[in-house]
């Protein structure tokens, strides 16, 4: 397990989630592209977060999202969200699982017990910070908490759970937390201050054309040490 509190500081985790059907009404590049020019522009982790394909297709877009991250020589590590098998399968760097996922501990107990490649992420999304106590137990290397600020996506599903609370979160755990939800350039940094470990974001890190544009805003942001 990752353990938070024993980081030296360095620059904040940047993970982009993939959201390809998004992707249509932002140009031309298909997914494939964007993933290229995130991991050009130091994406750390790229989260393929496509819930609608199938084992197969899944995996055939892991795969070639692994080479195309290794070919753009950043060092982006792929996570499958909710599929261990197609994680397992295609040399992921780990699996994120959500509400409907496998419990973390079984899946967690599975890839211990040698069934996965040393440093294989486990990580676990969490609204409460129940939920992060539990995935924190249960044994994952890290967390999404969110959505922190405001999201289309999200709104269905009630208020945002706002900075304090995810301020109660990183005090109470020890794992590296990720903020997600609404994060934006402007209000990154307030996630950093309140103790989390990186920022996860899909329109952030989506929106940019090319990987010049997107490498400006990654050097902006890993300027930003969290606390």
């Amino acid at each position: 397990m990752i353990s938070r509190r024993n980081l030296a500081p360095h620059p904040p985790t940047l993970c982009y989630v993939t959201d390809r059907q998004a992707l249509q009404a932002t140009g031309s590049l298909g997914l494939i592209g964007r993933i290229r020019i995130a991991a050009e522009a130091g994406i750390d982790w790229i989260q393929i977060r496509e819930k609608d394909l199938s084992a197969r297709e899944l995996l055939t877009l892991t795969r070639d999202a692994i080479c195309t991250a290794e070919e753009a020589a950043g060092g982006a590590r792929i996570i499958v969200n909710g599929r261990l098998d197609v994680a397992v399968a295609a040399g992921a760097a780990g699996v994120h699982l959500g509400r409907e996922s496998v419990a973390a501990s079984e899946v967690v107990r599975w890839c211990r017990g040698g069934n996965a490649p040393p440093g294989f992420l486990v990580g676990v999304s969490c609204h409460r910070i129940e939920e992060a106590l539990e995935a924190e137990g249960a044994g994952a290397s890290y967390v999404f908490f969110g959505p922190v600020y405001d999201t289309p996506a999200k709104r269905a599903f009630g208020p945002p759970r706002g900075v304090a609370r995810l301020a109660a979160v990183c005090g109470a755990v020890g794992v590296p937390v990720m903020a997600i939800g609404g994060v934006t350039e402007e209000n990154a940094s307030a996630a950093l201050q309140a103790g989390a470990t990186g920022i996860a974001a899909i329109r952030l890190f989506q929106q940019s054309e090319d990987a010049a544009s997107l490498k400006q805003s990654v050097d902006r942001l890993q300027r930003m040490q969290p606390r």
